[in-house]
């Protein structure tokens, strides 16, 4: 059972496309064509501020952001991997003096073994990296890293060192350094766009942050409780790999540039530091066998799995055993899967992604009754997991069942994070109810989440112009219309 979005939330993305045609280079040109023509930017230490501020910062990490969540066929839009990258990197904010920075961990569907940090607080995984860590720390160790790229506020600083440059090179600098992120080969395309000069000087900046990145994602993987000796032997492997495959380097060294000095002082901290062994979670394995029995197709993913088993060939045997019924599941070899989750059962090992691996396979035998029901019994032992509550939505739904689906979303709206899917999910139902005010209400705010402000305001309307709801429903669309339209006009101020 996996949870999509629903295609009012594609189709809200698609109902305001031309809002979202705004790439990279338009972005970079608003924003910083009023910086550009400033005069005497400070030096390093007060750059960020100077040149690109917090807000800024935030604005353009956003839009890339949204690109990817509803435009990258590669995003992948599973709650469970999300949710575990932002535990994980929510571990290593904790530990880290900017906790007040927020942050969004989001993982793209790529064999490459990348990261990389967007300005404001949001960091991209590969799943190639988390296939190809042998340790949780090692995952960590990365994330620190690109942490610390945004808490350093890295690209505000470099855009600041280029302060001579034209507008066009500083907005191509731009677009680059998010492209590099992702996509090295992009990136080498658009610095081709800028002056030589400019280029070499960005380079050796970059770094000059690579190594501070490195010292302050050191001491923050230290802090957090993790294996500091995993950062350096994570990037010792991948440096291998490079030398051993010259012309197909992994992509984090074409990204991340990694020296031999910065080898040399990475290992040379975690030797002053006595070892600490650091177990790895369940769930670091759990969801590194769920993106293995994704990949390919799925009567190899079978074969591979089983081979596996047989061999031994496992860190963790309930992994192993996940990553065969989650195959099994997918090659829709229903019996085979039923007695392998048994064996899994039979470890005595209690996980939320052990119920959510039963329920679809119960899903997956048209039982829908007795899957709600395991959802619930898992949602009573682990009431803060999330996907369980998104799963058992989404069959409520599937049985119109949409009073209960609406009682389901409301404790999802407690949390401290607002959900463009739920609001989603809560329009599902409210249109299938006939619920027009609280319909459009849904709709306006998974448009707003979403970025598309003037689609928001246009449901907000249309809430109002549907002929239902009492005065204080009214009242609370109007203060939100009230609110949408101030900040729609501060963003026009500010482009």
């Amino acid at each position: 059972m996996q949870v999509h979005v629903s295609r009012e939330l594609n189709g809200a993305y698609r109902y305001h496309k031309l809002m979202k045609k705004r790439n990279f280079l338009l972005l970079a040109i608003i924003v910083l064509v009023p910086a550009a023509l400033g005069q005497g930017l400070p030096e390093l230490g007060d750059a960020a501020g100077a040149f690109l501020s917090a807000s800024m910062e935030k604005r353009i990490g956003e839009e890339a952001y949204r690109d990817f969540r509803y435009r990258d066929a590669n995003f992948v839009d599973d709650p469970e991997v999300t949710r575990y990258v932002n535990e994980l990197g929510g571990k290593l904010v904790a530990a880290s003096p900017d906790r007040h920075q927020g942050f969004e961990f989001f993982v793209l569907q790529d064999n490459s073994i990348n990261a990389f940090a967007m300005p404001g607080g949001y960091i991209g995984v590969h799943t190639g990296l988390l296939l190809a860590a042998q340790s949780e720390s090692e995952v960590a160790g990365v994330l620190a890293h690109e942490v610390s790229h945004v808490t350093q506020h890295h690209i505000a600083r470099m855009l600041g060192k280029q302060s001579d440059a034209s507008v066009a090179s500083v907005a191509a600098m731009v677009i680059a350094l998010l492209a590099a992120r992702s996509s090295p080969d992009l990136a080498q395309l658009t610095f081709a766009t800028a002056s030589a000069g400019a280029i070499q000087a960005q380079l050796n900046y970059s770094r000059d942050f690579e190594r501070e990145a490195d010292r302050v994602g050191f001491q923050l993987l230290n802090d957090a409780g993790f294996d500091v000796h995993a950062m350096a032997a994570f990037f010792e492997r991948l440096q291998k790999a490079g030398r051993l495959h010259e012309n197909n380097a992994p992509a984090y060294l074409r990204t991340h540039p990694l020296s031999v000095e910065r080898m040399a002082d990475m290992q040379n901290r975690a030797q002053a530091l006595a070892y600490k062994q650091v177990p790895d979670t369940l769930e670091f394995y759990l969801i590194r066998a769920k993106l293995r029995a994704g990949l390919g197709d799925s009567k190899e993913a079978v074969s591979i799995a089983t081979e596996q088993l047989r061999q031994r060939r496992y860190t963790s045997e309930a992994s192993a055993r996940y990553f065969l019924t989650a195959a099994l599941i997918r090659d829709k070899k229903i019996t085979a899967a039923e007695r392998e989750l048994e064996n899994l059962r039979s470890l005595n090992l209690a996980h939320p992604m052990i119920d959510m691996l039963a329920a679809r396979l119960q899903v997956a035998k048209n039982q829908t009754v007795a899957a709600r029901s395991s959802l619930r019994n898992a949602l009573s032992r682990f009431p803060s997991y999330q996907p369980l509550r998104y799963a058992l939505i989404e069959l409520l739904q599937d049985s119109s069942e949409h009073a209960l689906a609406l009682s389901e979303t409301e404790e999802l709206l407690k949390g401290p994070r607002k959900d463009a899917r739920v609001y989603a999910m809560r329009a599902k139902s409210f249109a299938a109810t006939g619920q027009q005010l609280l319909l459009h209400q849904a709709l306006a705010e998974q448009y707003y989440l979403m970025g598309t402000i003037p689609a928001a305001i246009d449901q907000l309307q249309m809430a109002q112009k549907s002929g239902a709801g009492n005065f204080y429903q009214l009242s609370v669309i109007e203060a939100r219309l009230r609110e949408m339209r101030g900040e729609l006009a501060t963003q026009a101020k500010l482009r």
